[in-house]
């Protein structure tokens, strides 16, 4: 069955529930990752600052030299 779409708690709730019921082997991580993504969203660990990919980029030049 296709996943819903649409970004509210209760879509993203009901996806997490089809993801986990039609691959049992899925883990539940990788199905809250699935079905954020699906509903466009990002679930940011707490503590964590958005970076931009310039930043990182730039950091990552740095130390390599």
């Amino acid at each position: 069955m296709p996943l819903k779409k649409g970004s509210s708690s209760k879509t993203i709730s009901s996806n997490i529930k089809e993801l986990m019921d039609s691959d049992p082997s899925r883990s539940q991580k990788q199905a809250i990752a699935i079905a954020y993504n699906v509903a466009g969203k990002s679930k940011k660990k707490k503590g964590m600052k958005h970076v931009s990919s310039k930043k990182i980029h730039a950091h990552a030049k740095r130390v390599k030299k």
